[in-house]
């Protein structure tokens, strides 16, 4: 595998990591590769450590094994989740089913990956994830009018009247992109480009969840709707 320690250093100097795996062998070798890229990595064994680890230092990034002693990887996700929107989360897990993969991406995972794994393939996910969180962020112009909604990008809000929700770093990049071509149909395709970095089967599944929720969360003004165009993407219609 090819050492590119420089790629990594674009996006920041020394990434936090958190890993939360238990399988002693594949914990090893992948801190190790992710160390030798640049990375910094804290790993740790088990649930209950993570959510300690998570109180009392900062992480850019989270990668949680699903089956965990003490306290299983879903769990830690939901703890982190309800303290930290922006934090992007990623799963491993030698389950490939179909529920699994939806409860984590319920949860706000940004993605999951199933074990075994290429080393190569986690690492490009870290990086669009991490390039997303610390470095696209728009400069300007990050509030937004949606019919009688109010969404704050940077600081990953959706407001209506007096009632405010917060979204993930996934569910604002995908209502940004949304905002951006509003009224205009988005190609599957375009979606999981810009947002996941790759069209992929399994990634366009993710993205029928979280245009579902967006759905749920935009459903208090009519106006709004995020319309299906069969065979081809979707449409943000204001």
């Amino acid at each position: 595998m090819k050492k590119n320690q420089n790629r990594v250093q674009e996006i920041n100097e020394k990434p936090h990591i958190l890993y939360v795996e238990d399988d002693e062998s594949l914990s090893f070798v992948t801190k190790d590769n992710l160390e030798l890229e640049g990375f910094k990595v804290t790993h740790c064994a088990d649930g209950k450590q993570a959510l300690e680890l998570l109180e009392h230092e900062k992480f850019d990034l989270c990668i949680l094994d699903v089956m965990l002693p003490e306290i299983d990887g879903f769990t830690v996700a939901k703890h982190l989740r309800a303290v930290n929107q922006e934090i992007p989360i990623i799963f491993l897990s030698a389950k490939s089913l179909k529920d699994d993969r939806i409860t984590g991406l319920r949860i706000g995972a940004d993605d999951y990956i199933t074990k075994p794994f290429s080393i190569e393939e986690l690492i490009l996910k870290i990086e669009v994830f991490l390039k997303r969180s610390k470095v696209d962020k728009p400069t300007h112009h990050d509030q937004f009018q949606f019919g009688t909604y109010r969404f704050d990008y940077k600081n990953l809000t959706l407001q209506h009247g007096d009632k405010e929700k917060r979204l993930t770093q996934k569910e604002a990049d995908l209502l940004l992109l949304f905002q951006k071509n509003k009224n205009r149909v988005l190609p599957r395709a375009t979606i999981l480009e810009q947002i996941w970095g790759e069209n992929d089967y399994f990634l366009g599944r993710s993205l029928d969840v979280f245009i579902s929720r967006l759905r749920k969360y935009l459903r208090d003004d009519p106006s709004i709707r995020i319309e299906n165009i069969h065979g081809v993407g979707f449409k943000l219609i204001i």
